[in-house]
């Protein structure tokens, strides 16, 4: 049965040691919430939260998601899955089963308790689109057997079975599809384009591009991406998802090199190498349903947001210098 509870909610955040993870556990703090946070750091890491190691309503768990998991919570937020190409092809096989098995035990915990859940998707569901702008009902352009597809076909699986447990049991369920999402606590070496340009930039290194740079992406600084979680959350259970939350602001792969190069006065040249295997061309939500459903669009342009991770960045660099 539902545990009984006032205005505060006890919340299970899978991945909470993450990038993301991390700062919406931080925003259900401010709301008041206790927060069960669950990570195996593998790619999360206690840095992220270490300004929480002694706060009254926060419980730390090292747990790996595609085992069981029994707890009483209100609410499931199920973030834990590697995000960056990087760490995520390091082991496609575990990737597979964090985004699969992750998704049946953390169902199956919700089921038991009759409580809402949130599954954080991604755009990659839509694979190397030939629809522009995505909408959420584009099915995609996925390569089943290529090198990002433990990714891509491990994130569409799980929406699946959140589609079937909702069908099949009536479990409340939210899905969000997250577009590319930087700022603050992103792992200075994982990978993704806005970290690795930044580091390269302020370290003086040369910046590489995958491609010739006309490829082209969106960036959500995660302060309104996390607006966006709890937005979809809170809306009714008629409102299931998926919603596409990005920052439709298209740019090209080039066009941030030269802006990270002039934010933070480097030197940096740029070096040209070739781009990966099933690599998007372009990727950009249409966000319409997140307005219309749930009166949200991105606040923080561009430039706003890679000043505060380009000032991230240059703190976490100075630190790690420190201890070599």
């Amino acid at each position: 049965m539902a545990r009984l509870y006032d205005s505060r909610k006890r919340i299970l955040v899978t991945g909470g040691a993450g990038f993301i993870g991390s700062h919406l556990i931080d925003r259900l703090l401010h709301q008041g919430h206790e927060i069960i946070c669950v990570d195996n750091l593998f790619t999360g890491t206690k840095r992220n939260i270490d300004h929480l190691h002694n706060h009254a309503r926060v419980e730390f768990m090292r747990h790996d998601v595609t085992f069981p998991l029994y707890v009483e919570v209100d609410e499931i937020y199920n973030l834990a899955c590697p995000a960056s190409p990087v760490h995520y092809q390091h082991d496609p096989v575990q990737t597979t089963k964090t985004s699969v098995h992750g998704a049946i035990n953390m169902l199956g915990l919700a089921k038991r308790l009759k409580c809402k859940i949130f599954q954080a998707s991604t755009s990659e569901v839509y694979g190397d689109p030939v629809v522009h702008p995505q909408t959420e009902e584009y099915w995609g352009n996925v390569n089943p057997i290529g090198a990002r597809s433990c990714y891509d076909e491990g994130k569409r699986c799980a929406e699946t079975l959140f589609f079937d447990y909702h069908r099949q049991h009536k479990l409340e369920i939210k899905v969000a599809r997250i577009f590319n999402t930087y700022g603050p606590r992103m792992h200075h070496a994982d990978g993704r384009v806005v970290s690795n340009f930044i580091v390269q930039a302020l370290q003086g290194d040369p910046i590489t591009i995958f491609g010739d740079g006309s490829q082209t992406r969106s960036f959500c600084y995660v302060d309104d991406l996390v607006e966006g979680f709890i937005r979809l959350m809170e809306s009714g259970p008629e409102i299931t998802g998926p919603v596409n939350l990005g920052n439709p602001g298209e740019f090209t792969i080039r066009e941030l090199a030269e802006k990270v190069i002039a934010m933070t006065g480097s030197k940096s040249d740029l070096v040209f190498r070739d781009l990966p295997e099933d690599d998007p061309k372009q990727r950009q939500p249409d966000v319409s349903k997140a307005k219309e459903l749930l009166d949200w669009e991105p606040k923080i342009a561009l430039g706003e947001g890679l000043e505060r991770t380009i000032n991230y960045f240059a703190g976490r660099l100075t630190e790690l210098t420190a201890t070599q």
